[in-house]
């Protein structure tokens, strides 16, 4: 909606530029008729000042012609700006419009509907009291030159016509800056209905990414940084169940009037989707975010909610992702992408909780030679285009990081082992940047040629990080996830002890996430589901005690963890 109205203002723009041409053009005839020495003019003036008049003229309609010309062509960006040039062209013409019909006869001239012209264009670009302003000092010009052009006891037969000429200066600005405003009015209505979220009255998804962009350009421009939250309610398909959508859509109502009454006037509030809500927090950094969105979270938990005491945690409560640009994102993508990566550890880690976006790639830079740092980033780069090509596995990285960081602590890892988990479950799939999407995505079973192919990603992962030495400890984690405990797994066929001991561990929680995940391949299991398959192929695909000390973890936190 709004690239269609930039494109109708920029061709009503054109338009209005031709009609304020075609003004000065007509200006200039009646410079021109002086010039050749035609009968009319009444003035009497010297002839070295009437040359000077008509040449300073001339080149303030030559510099108006090029200024009108170059204000038509460039972007609008300044509103300030644009008022106070719009209001130094009006008088510029109102100014060569008064001089022509001096020079040409000044009571008795035939070119006084050039008011007419300025009169118009800007009615409809600045609306009816602008307009009505410029006809009515127009017309105060023309019948100011009636009177005081007209000698003591001299008939102005001009003068009844000049009236008439007033009443169409002021009724063309009245009913056109009528129809202006009921256009404006109009288009606001539609511009609403496109942009809003007819259920909740917040902005709508489409309007939140086309605004983000824009925030972003500014964000840049003037060194400023944008705070993204996004929120969602926890345990909504439980409350829909309970109560059917219409209670549903309540609560949706009552979120949307508690968060435009929170926000702050500059920030945009919108319905993301479902029961998603985010918000753009313009010129807000890290800390001031936070506190915005624990209000926001402590807010919404404070308020009563129509059968919210049946909710697990016995309140309706949202979870809160927070990410802040340029800081923790490169882009309007990434902010999202981060904002996101937030919520879902919010979610993960017991509900009701706001998180600030943490990259696993920021604690790797520390522990790292500085010299690699730019190939580290570029691996970053590389699992988010893994990601998109794997769309059935979107969060599998996110998830199998989280349940390690779980399982670490039950098993009282070290802080270098538990450091070593983490960044191979980060870059365990890595590899996969060289499996087409066909394959990643296949929903039918692969054949023995595309089974061989994938099979690769692990050989491949540890080639990509070859170059850092400083990642070399974490290649066991890569190459060797996909081994089995009876030793019936690949590259190696490595079995048992044989296998490092973290590496055992990743095994057990990347298969564990791959069979609680969508995937093309297989239903979804349920967690318990999860828990019973992997002990029921304890001792040969997995290490049995691994299996239980996770089995405990995944239980232990199963209300916690699921949506």
């Amino acid at each position: 909606m709004k690239i269609l109205e930039e494109l109708k203002q920029k061709k009503v723009n054109e338009i209005l530029s031709v009609v304020k041409l075609s003004s000065l053009l007509f200006s200039g005839i009646a410079l021109l008729r002086c010039f050749l020495g035609q009968k009319g003019s009444q003035i009497n003036l010297g002839s070295s000042y009437f040359i000077l008049l008509s040449a300073v003229t001339i080149t303030l309609l030559i510099a108006l012609i090029y200024s009108i010309w170059a204000f038509s062509t460039v972007r609008r960006a300044d509103l300030k700006f644009m008022r106070k040039a719009q209001l130094v062209e009006i008088a510029l013409f109102i100014i060569i419009f008064f001089i022509s019909i001096l020079i040409t006869g000044g009571y008795n001239s035939s070119y006084k509907f050039l008011f007419l012209f300025i009169i118009i264009t800007t009615t409809i670009q600045s609306g009816m009291r602008q307009g009505m302003t410029t006809a009515f000092v127009s017309s105060v010009i023309i019948l100011g030159i009636d009177l005081i052009g007209t000698t003591p006891g001299q008939v102005n037969l001009y003068f009844e016509n000049d009236l008439i000429l007033v009443g169409i200066f002021i009724l063309t600005a009245w009913t056109l800056g009528f129809y202006v405003k009921i256009e404006g009015e109009h288009i606001e209505m539609l511009t609403i209905q496109a942009n809003k979220d007819g259920l909740t009255g917040l902005y709508n998804h489409r309007y939140f990414h086309d605004t983000l962009r824009e925030k972003i350009i500014l964000s840049e421009r003037y060194n400023q940084p944008i705070s993204m939250i996004i929120m969602d309610i926890d345990y909504f398909k439980h409350y829909n169940d309970l109560y059917g959508h219409q209670k549903g859509d309540e609560v949706l109502k009552n979120i949307g009037i508690l968060l435009k009454k929170i926000s702050r006037p500059e920030d945009i509030v919108a319905r993301y989707g479902g029961e998603e809500f985010a918000l753009i927090l313009p010129n807000t950094n890290e800390n001031e975010v936070i506190k915005i969105g624990e209000h926001i979270r402590r807010n919404i938990e404070t308020t009563y909610f129509e059968g919210e005491e049946n909710q697990p945690n016995g309140k309706l409560t949202v979870s809160v992702g927070i990410s802040v640009f340029p800081d923790k994102a490169k882009s309007d993508i990434d902010l999202i992408k981060s904002a996101d990566d937030a919520l879902y550890r919010a979610k993960f880690f017991n509900k009701n909780r706001v998180e600030i976006y943490t990259s696993i790639l920021d604690e790797l830079k520390q522990d790292i030679e500085e010299k690699h740092i730019d190939l580290v980033t570029s691996i970053k780069t590389l699992i988010s285009v893994i990601n998109a090509k794997d769309k059935y596995t979107y969060g599998h990285v996110e998830r199998v990081v989280v349940y390690c960081r779980l399982i670490a602590d039950k098993l009282g890892l070290s802080e270098d082992d538990k450091k070593t988990l983490i960044y191979g479950a980060y870059m365990h799939d890595i590899g996969k940047i060289n499996i087409s999407e066909d394959i990643l995505n296949k929903k039918m079973p692969l054949t023995n040629e595309e089974w061989n192919i994938l099979k690769q990603h692990s050989a491949n992962g540890v080639e990509i990080i070859k170059p850092v030495d400083s990642l070399e400890y974490i290649s066991p984690l890569i190459l060797y996830h996909h081994e089995r405990y009876d030793g019936k797994g690949y590259p190696h066929n490595l079995k048992g002890e044989e296998i490092p001991y973290l590496v055992r561990i990743l095994t057990v929680v990347d298969s564990f996430d791959a069979m609680t995940s969508n995937r093309p391949y297989n239903k979804r299991k349920t967690y318990e589901e999860g828990v019973e398959e992997l002990r029921r192929c304890s001792g040969t695909q997995f290490d049995p005690e691994i299996v239980e000390e996770f089995a405990s973890v995944i239980l232990e936190n199963k209300d916690r963890i699921g949506k």
